[in-house]
């Protein structure tokens, strides 16, 4: 995933909390929010997080990297207006690679946030 099309800033996670739409399952909660076409976004960015309570560092670090590898392999099928942030929940520090994308992709077909 290229960093332009990562959510870094406080105020834009925020604005997807405030503003965007949320659905869980149990490893992962989803905030989304669709950009107006004006705004010139030509792909759909990703802002993910995982907190302390979930593990070390070497383990949320490995989280975030089956997450970013998740959206990329899923790039060309996600609406591309989306700002989306992904936030981890306990049970995702036991999961392997094929189990994360397998919950990413049941939120985004749930919610209908793939093309059609």
């Amino acid at each position: 995933m290229r960093k332009e099309y990562r959510i870094k800033d406080n105020k834009e996670f925020q604005h997807v909390f405030d503003a965007g739409k949320s659905f869980a399952n149990r490893q992962l909660v989803i905030y989304y929010i669709r950009k107006s076409p004006q705004d010139q976004q030509d792909h759909f960015r990703i802002g993910i997080s995982v907190g302390k309570k979930i593990g070390n560092a070497v383990t949320r670090n490995r989280i975030k990297r089956y997450l970013r590898q998740s959206f990329r392999e899923l790039e060309t099928r996600i609406i591309p207006t989306l700002n989306i942030v992904v936030i981890a929940r306990q049970p995702t520090k036991d999961m392997n690679y094929r189990e994360v994308k397998k919950s990413v992709v049941h939120l985004l077909s749930k919610q209908q946030l793939f093309r059609k």
